[in-house]
Formats: structure tokens, C-alpha cells, sequence
């Protein structure tokens, strides 16, 4: 091991470059679906010892430039490994879109990259040349996985946090400190092994990956004392219905097949579960996102197909895009991708518009929308002009089901941003459609993002997913019902009760920001006093 160690310290040139992008890359090995959680430590500790090389390089300036390439080239690895599925959303209209699939595969993980670059060499600037520079790196990831996850829309796909935020009980500690406490968490205990073979002595050696062991320990501990044995109690009067249709994406929204989706989703919605039981006790169906290649508000066949389906007091909740008005002097409305909520008259009592869109998918910047449409390109989702954002609003208020917060596909995946303005909510809704990614890891990973925030806000969840994975989630994070990817169906659960808010609702930011200022004065009092590690 220590030749190892050394190898990578002492790497220059190309040897250093691919060293970092194949670290980086064995770190999506702990996204799902395959939580291998000790590929952080092949991951991030190979890091610190490439971020010990980049001190050879000569001046400050030099080090700096150093360690962001270092941080580009293993976070290209990272988000090239964790996020190639996306290349199959360019293949549903090969015709159209597979000449861009080297892009999206290879050009949005070079973006992205660039916080990691910022993360390495904020990292760098804090260096201690002891044990500490664990610390360090926690804390220039940290940051810039903050910054990937808020700045131009956000992105916080597979952020290192989700290592630890798929076992039931480590999840438990998002709790106390949401997502990116978690990544504080993971950063550290997949660093601070590194230390075990460059430490000065057995102390320096021995009690960070003493702490991070303990770490990871206490965490399980928590999370088992948390989860309790016995179910959570369910709401009365409620009995709820996940269809999943299993849609190709090419065939969802081609127009010439809206008779026939339509007649698969009245079909699977009213088939017998596998227990036998049809309709009867059901409250509430739940469809999912765009479900309809078509305006489904404007369509009074459709709807009145939906009356016939529904017995007296059932509702149904389902995903549709919906266009408003058109304002004075235009001609069409404004797009919404929409969750709309249809009683047993085929009336719609009420709708939630998506507020955070899908940049390129569901709409093209402005700034590049003229470039785009110049060269004949679009977004994927066939609308004239895109989808317009919703505006935040309270909870989804749907007969017979306490207040939801409602969202669509990717809104579940950001954290603290689950909830709209007003009271707290009793459950959250997330309908999606991820049939764009096929049977790849991308489906896995969104169900886990999503199941998360359940455990943060302590609500349980409502999972409807054209292609899977749909599921009915406790607050705690226990799985009480599920439909696997791929697969078509029905899933009848009852709706959990929703828990005390936790602390995290309250307080994670100034958690999270008193744990990085505590971390960036104990490296610049090391860096400037130089005290023996033991002393600290």
C-alpha cells in the first residue's frame, strides 16, 4: 500500500490525470444502485495523495492550477461514471438528438467538473501537510458540492452525501443535518483513511480514521435507535392507488397513441391487485407525470372516460401539462407541466405547476434559446416555446387526502426545497417519468434522492413513476410498498402519518455553516501555528 501511496503522490503528466479521473470514477461505485460504500475511500483517499503532489509544483500560483486540474480531472471521472445514463434520453429520438449523445455524455460531466476543480483548489489553499488536510478537502467538497446544487438552477444529482443517504439507518442522519451534512460525513470518512499511511506517527496515523470509523458507527447507531419496529400509524379513510403504466418514452408522447394510453391507463387503474382486489376501497388513484400526449384539461372525452373509471368520492391525482389562457395580442397560452387533481364528474378541482424546470428538457435558456432555435434545435419535450415555471406556492390541496407537497421528476431531488410557503404539509406527492433513462442507474438514483426527502422532513411519500420506480415510503425512509423499474402495474398502500419535524427543517443551514466556519479556523490556526497534531 504504501508503494501505492507513493505512486500516486509522486505522479506527473498523464499517469497524475488518469490516476484522478479513475479515482474519481470508482466513487460512483457508492451511488446507487450499488452503494458500495468503501468505494469513497478508493475514491477520495487516492485524492488527498494527488493533492499532496500538486505541492511539487513549484510556486503558490502553480499548486493552486494544479490541484483545480487534479479536481476537474477526478470529478470528469466521477460524474462521467455516475451520470452516463443520461445518454439514453438522446436516444429516443435517435433521429433527432444521437448526434448530441457525446454532449450530453461527456460535455455536461466537463461542466460539472469545474465545481470539483473549485473544490480541490480551495482544498489546496487550506493545506496543512499533517493529518488536518482531511479537513480540508471536506471542506472545499463541501462547498462546492453546495455551489453545484444552487447555482444556475442546481444541479445536486449524486452528490457524495448520497453514500451515505441509502441505508436506512445512516439516512436516519439527515435528520440532524439534511444532504449536505451528510456529504461533511462522507467526504470525511472516505478521506481519512488516507492518513493511515502518511502520518508521523501512530497518533497522527490512528485518530482521524479513529473518528471516522466512530463516525460511521455512531451514525448506524442513531439511525437504529431512531427507525422504530412497528410500522407508523396510517391516515384514516385513505386508501391509495399507484398506477404504472411502463411506457416506452417514444410512445408516450407521440399524439397518434393518446387513444390507446389512454385505454391502458383505465385498464391497468381498474385490474385487480395481486391479492385479488379491484376498485373497491380505493380513495384515491395516483397517475404520473405528463401522463397524456395531449391537453387532458381540454380534452372532455378524456375526462369524461376518467368519470366512468372512478367510483362516487374517488379522486384522481395525475400528471398532465395544461396551457392557460393566451394573454391580449398572443395567440397561445403559456405550458405547464402540471399535477391535476379530477373527481368522479371529470371535473378538475385544482392543479400544482412545476416551479423548478429541466434546463434543455422542459426548457432552453434565454440566453441560448435564439442560439438553438437558429441552428433548428429544441428542448426534448415537444412544447412550442418550452414550459413556463410555476410560482410556489402552499400545499395540494386534493379531497380526502391531508395537504401534499407536490412535486414533479427532479424538484424531489433538492433539499430543503420540497415544501411550499404556508403550513406544514401531511405527505409528499412526486410524480415522474423517467422512462427517457431506460433500465440504467438513473431511475435507482432519483428514488433514492427522493426517499430522502422523506426522511429529512419526517413526511412520508407518494411515488408515481411512468416507468418505475414508484413506491409508498414512511417517513422513516422504510419502503411500505414498491413497483420495480420496468415493470407495469398497480400498488395499493395505505398513507403513513407524517412524524414531528425534525431538526433539520430548522436549523441545517446554520448547522451546516457553524461546522464549515469551526473547520476553516481549526486549518487556519494549524496552517499558521503549526502545533503537533496531538496537541489540537
Amino acid at each position: 500500500m504504501n508503494r501505492v501511496m507513493d505512486r500516486v503522490i509522486l505522479a506527473t503528466g498523464w499517469r497524475r490525470w488518469l490516476m484522478a479521473v479513475a479515482s474519481g470514477a470508482v466513487g460512483a461505485l457508492a451511488m446507487p444502485p450499488f452503494g458500495f460504500l468503501p468505494a469513497l475511500i478508493l475514491s477520495l483517499s487516492p485524492a488527498i495523495w494527488l493533492l499532496d503532489g500538486a505541492g511539487a509544483s513549484g510556486s503558490r500560483r502553480r499548486t493552486l492550477a494544479t490541484a483545480a486540474l487534479i479536481g476537474w480531472a477526478w470529478g470528469f471521472g466521477y460524474f462521467v461514471a455516475g451520470l452516463w445514463w443520461l445518454g439514453a434520453a438522446f436516444l429516443v429520438e435517435a433521429d433527432q438528438f444521437a448526434w448530441a449523445l457525446p454532449f450530453g455524455v461527456l460535455g455536461l460531466p466537463a461542466l460539472l467538473a469545474f465545481f470539483t476543480a473549485l473544490g480541490f483548489a480551495l482544498a489546496r489553499l487550506l493545506w496543512t501537510g499533517d493529518a488536518t488536510r482531511v479537513l480540508a478537502l471536506v471542506l472545499g467538497l463541501t462547498v462546492s458540492e453546495w455551489l453545484r446544487g444552487h447555482l444556475f438552477t442546481g444541479f445536486p444529482w449524486n452528490n457524495p452525501g448520497m453514500a451515505l443517504g441509502q441505508n436506512l439507518w445512516l439516512m436516519q442522519s439527515a435528520t440532524l443535518a439534511g444532504l449536505y451534512g451528510l456529504t461533511v460525513m462522507a467526504v470525511f470518512i472516505g478521506a481519512a483513511p488516507a492518513v493511515l499511511l502518511t502520518g508521523r506517527g501512530a497518533r497522527e496515523r490512528l485518530v482521524l480514521p479513529g473518528l471516522a470509523a466512530a463516525l460511521l458507527a455512531g451514525m448506524a447507531a442513531f439511525g437504529a435507535w431512531r427507525v422504530p419496529d412497528a410500522p407508523v400509524g396510517t391516515v384514516e379513510a385513505v386508501r391509495l392507488r399507484i398506477m404504472q403504466p411502463n411506457l416506452p418514452q417514444d410512445a408516450k408522447f407521440n399524439p397518434r397513441n393518446r387513444d390507446a394510453i389512454m385505454r391502458r391507463y383505465l385498464t391497468i387503474s381498474a385490474e385487480a391487485n395481486d391479492q385479488g382486489e379491484g376498485l373497491e376501497g380505493i380513495t384515491h388513484i395516483i397517475w404520473p407525470e405528463s401522463a397524456f400526449p395531449f391537453l387532458l384539461h381540454r380534452d372532455p372525452a378524456s375526462l369524461a372516460q376518467i368519470a366512468a373509471l372512478l367510483n362516487p368520492g374517488q379522486v384522481l391525482v395525475t400528471g398532465a401539462a395544461r396551457m392557460d389562457e393566451p394573454l391580449p395580442g398572443e395567440s397561445v397560452g403559456r405550458f405547464f407541466n402540471a399535477i391535476q387533481a379530477i373527481d368522479d364528474r371529470g371535473t378538475i378541482l385544482g392543479a400544482y405547476d412545476k416551479v423548478h424546470l429541466v434546463p434543455f428538457g422542459e426548457y432552453i435558456p434565454g440566453f441560448l434559446d435564439t442560439l438553438i432555435r437558429w441552428v433548428g434545435l429544441r428542448q426534448f419535450v415537444h412544447i412550442p416555446g418550452g414550459f413556463e415555471p410555476g410560482r410556489r406556492g402552499g400545499a395540494l390541496p386534493v379531497p380526502g387526502l391531508p395537504p401534499l407537497a407536490a412535486t414533479i421528476c427532479y424538484e424531489a431531488i433538492f433539499p430543503g426545497e420540497v415544501l411550499g410557503d404556508g403550513p406544514r404539509p401531511n405527505a409528499i406527492l412526486n410524480v415522474t417519468n423517467d422512462a427517457w433513462f431506460g433500465q440504467t442507474p438513473g431511475p435507482y438514483q432519483h428514488f433514492a434522492q427522493a426517499r430522502l426527502r422523506a426522511v429529512e422532513e419526517g413526511l412520508p411519500l407518494i411515488r408515481a413513476a411512468n416507468t418505475g420506480i414508484s413506491a409508498v415510503i414512511d417517513p422513516y425512509g422504510r419502503i411500505v410498498g414498491r413497483l420495480g423499474l420496468g415493470s407495469e402495474g398497480v400498488l395499493d398502500a395505505n398513507l403513513p402519518l407524517a412524524v414531528h419535524p425534525s431538526p433539520y427543517r430548522g436549523y441545517w443551514q446554520a448547522v451546516l455553516i457553524a461546522t464549515l466556519v469551526v473547520i476553516f479556523t481549526l486549518l487556519v490556526v494549524r496552517r499558521r501555528r503549526r502545533l503537533p497534531f496531538g496537541n489540537i
